[in-house]
C-alpha cells in the first residue's frame, strides 16, 4: 500500500511539521482498522500527534482508504482550530475520495508528475521531513 498526500495537504503538513513517518504510521493504523472515525465512503478521520506531544491535542487528518488500494491524505487541521468538518465539506471530501480511490496506476503517476499528489515515504533513517 502506498500513501499519498494531495498538494494542499502537503502544505498543511509542511507548515505544521508533520513527519512522513507519523503520517505513514497513522495510515497503517487505519489499514489495520485502528481509526478515530469512519465518516463513510472511504473517508476516515485519524489523529496524528504533534511533535513532542500526544494525539489528543494534536492534529486531525482526513484520509481516504479502501482495502487493497492506496491511501490519500486530503485535509488536516489542529484540534485547537476546529472540532470537525462541516456536512458540506464532508460531501465534497466523499466525492474526492470516490475519484482518488478509483485512480489507476497511470492516473496516480500522472497526478504525481503534475505535482497534485506526493508519495509519502517513511525513510526510517531519522529524518522527519515530508517529501514535499
Amino acid at each position: 500500500m502506498s500513501v499519498y498526500q494531495t498538494k494542499e495537504f502537503a502544505r498543511f503538513a509542511r507548515k505544521d511539521k508533520l513527519s512522513a513517518k507519523a503520517l505513514v504510521e497513522a495510515a497503517a493504523d487505519v489499514a489495520q482498522g485502528n481509526f478515530d472515525a469512519d465518516l463513510g465512503a472511504g473517508v476516515f478521520k485519524q489523529r496524528v500527534a504533534r511533535r513532542g506531544g500526544g494525539k489528543s491535542g494534536g492534529f486531525r487528518t482526513i484520509l481516504f482508504f479502501k482495502a487493497g488500494r492506496h491511501t490519500f491524505y486530503a485535509y488536516g487541521f489542529a484540534k485547537s482550530e476546529r472540532a470537525n468538518v462541516s456536512e458540506k465539506e464532508l460531501k465534497a471530501l466523499k466525492k474526492l475520495a470516490s475519484e482518488l480511490l478509483s485512480y489507476s496506476a497511470a492516473q496516480i503517476a500522472a497526478a504525481e508528475k503534475a505535482g497534485e499528489l506526493i508519495e509519502l515515504v517513511d525513510s526510517n533513517d531519522g529524518q522527519e521531513d515530508n517529501e514535499a
